[in-house]
Protein backbone atom coordinates (compact mmCIF):
# COMPACT_ATOMS: atom_id res chain seq x y z
CA UNK A 1 0.00 0.00 0.00
CA UNK A 2 1.30 3.36 -0.92
CA UNK A 3 1.64 5.95 1.30
CA UNK A 4 1.20 8.90 -0.37
CA UNK A 5 -2.37 9.12 0.69
CA UNK A 6 -1.68 9.16 4.20
CA UNK A 7 1.40 11.78 4.20
CA UNK A 8 0.56 15.53 4.66
CA UNK A 9 3.78 16.92 4.68
CA UNK A 10 7.22 16.75 2.38
CA UNK A 11 8.50 13.27 1.12
CA UNK A 12 12.00 14.92 2.41
CA UNK A 13 13.22 17.08 5.22
CA UNK A 14 15.87 18.63 3.17
CA UNK A 15 14.44 18.94 0.34
CA UNK A 16 13.87 22.84 -0.67
CA UNK A 17 11.10 24.64 -3.02
CA UNK A 18 13.15 27.64 -3.47
CA UNK A 19 10.90 30.31 -1.90
CA UNK A 20 13.31 30.07 1.12
CA UNK A 21 14.11 34.10 0.46
CA UNK A 22 17.66 33.32 0.85
CA UNK A 23 19.58 34.66 -2.31
CA UNK A 24 22.47 32.93 -3.24
CA UNK A 25 23.81 35.18 -6.41
CA UNK A 26 24.64 38.21 -4.39
CA UNK A 27 25.06 41.40 -6.42
CA UNK A 28 28.52 41.84 -6.94
CA UNK A 29 30.66 45.62 -6.66
CA UNK A 30 31.18 46.98 -9.84
CA UNK A 31 35.41 48.01 -9.63
CA UNK A 32 36.31 45.70 -7.59
CA UNK A 33 39.21 43.03 -8.91
CA UNK A 34 36.56 40.69 -9.62
CA UNK A 35 34.38 42.67 -11.14
CA UNK A 36 36.00 45.28 -12.70
CA UNK A 37 34.78 48.23 -14.66
CA UNK A 38 34.56 48.55 -18.54
CA UNK A 39 34.93 51.66 -19.94
CA UNK A 40 35.95 53.28 -23.25
CA UNK A 41 37.67 56.64 -24.00
CA UNK A 42 38.19 58.12 -26.92
CA UNK A 43 41.83 59.49 -26.35
CA UNK A 44 45.04 57.94 -24.42
CA UNK A 45 45.06 61.50 -22.40
CA UNK A 46 41.82 60.69 -21.13
CA UNK A 47 42.81 57.36 -20.66
CA UNK A 48 45.37 58.77 -17.97
CA UNK A 49 42.84 60.90 -16.23
CA UNK A 50 40.12 58.09 -15.94
CA UNK A 51 42.72 56.20 -14.22
CA UNK A 52 43.80 59.08 -11.74
CA UNK A 53 40.59 59.17 -11.13
CA UNK A 54 40.51 55.37 -10.18
CA UNK A 55 43.59 55.17 -8.11
CA UNK A 56 41.97 57.85 -6.40
CA UNK A 57 38.83 55.90 -5.71
CA UNK A 58 40.58 52.48 -5.41
CA UNK A 59 39.12 51.41 -8.23
CA UNK A 60 39.89 48.53 -11.19
CA UNK A 61 38.60 49.06 -14.50
CA UNK A 62 39.59 47.61 -18.44
CA UNK A 63 40.33 50.73 -20.14
CA UNK A 64 39.96 50.69 -23.85
CA UNK A 65 41.25 53.63 -26.17
CA UNK A 66 39.28 54.02 -29.30
CA UNK A 67 40.47 56.47 -31.80
CA UNK A 68 38.20 56.06 -34.55
CA UNK A 69 36.42 59.49 -35.80
CA UNK A 70 32.79 58.42 -34.72
CA UNK A 71 34.01 56.74 -31.41
CA UNK A 72 32.05 58.06 -28.40
CA UNK A 73 33.30 57.90 -24.58
CA UNK A 74 31.94 55.06 -22.50
CA UNK A 75 32.36 55.92 -18.90
CA UNK A 76 28.53 55.76 -17.37
CA UNK A 77 29.91 52.54 -15.25
CA UNK A 78 32.19 55.41 -13.34
CA UNK A 79 30.07 58.33 -13.47
CA UNK A 80 27.33 55.94 -11.52
CA UNK A 81 30.00 55.07 -8.62
CA UNK A 82 30.98 59.16 -8.26
CA UNK A 83 27.88 60.01 -8.38
CA UNK A 84 26.48 57.97 -5.47
CA UNK A 85 24.72 59.10 -2.44
CA UNK A 86 26.27 58.65 0.49
CA UNK A 87 24.72 58.58 4.34
CA UNK A 88 23.87 61.61 6.11
CA UNK A 89 24.49 60.94 9.87
CA UNK A 90 22.94 63.55 12.04
CA UNK A 91 23.52 63.94 15.86
CA UNK A 92 20.49 62.65 18.19
CA UNK A 93 18.88 65.62 19.97
CA UNK A 94 19.16 65.23 23.73
CA UNK A 95 15.69 63.82 25.16
CA UNK A 96 14.53 65.91 28.16
CA UNK A 97 15.99 64.32 31.16
CA UNK A 98 19.21 63.80 29.35
CA UNK A 99 22.12 66.68 30.75
CA UNK A 100 22.59 69.48 28.46
CA UNK A 101 25.08 69.44 25.64
CA UNK A 102 26.36 73.04 26.66
CA UNK A 103 27.96 71.72 29.58
CA UNK A 104 25.96 73.30 32.61
CA UNK A 105 25.86 70.03 34.07
CA UNK A 106 21.98 70.72 34.19
CA UNK A 107 19.15 68.74 32.58
CA UNK A 108 18.35 69.50 29.11
CA UNK A 109 14.82 70.57 29.88
CA UNK A 110 16.08 72.86 33.13
CA UNK A 111 19.03 74.90 30.56
CA UNK A 112 18.13 74.50 26.81
CA UNK A 113 15.46 72.89 26.25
Amino acid sequence: MSDKFFFKGRQDARQDNGNSGYQTKAKHRPGSKKHPMTLVVTSEARKQEIEAQLAELELHANITVDSSEEAVESIAELTLELNKASVVKVAKTPTRNDPCSCGSGKKYKKCCG
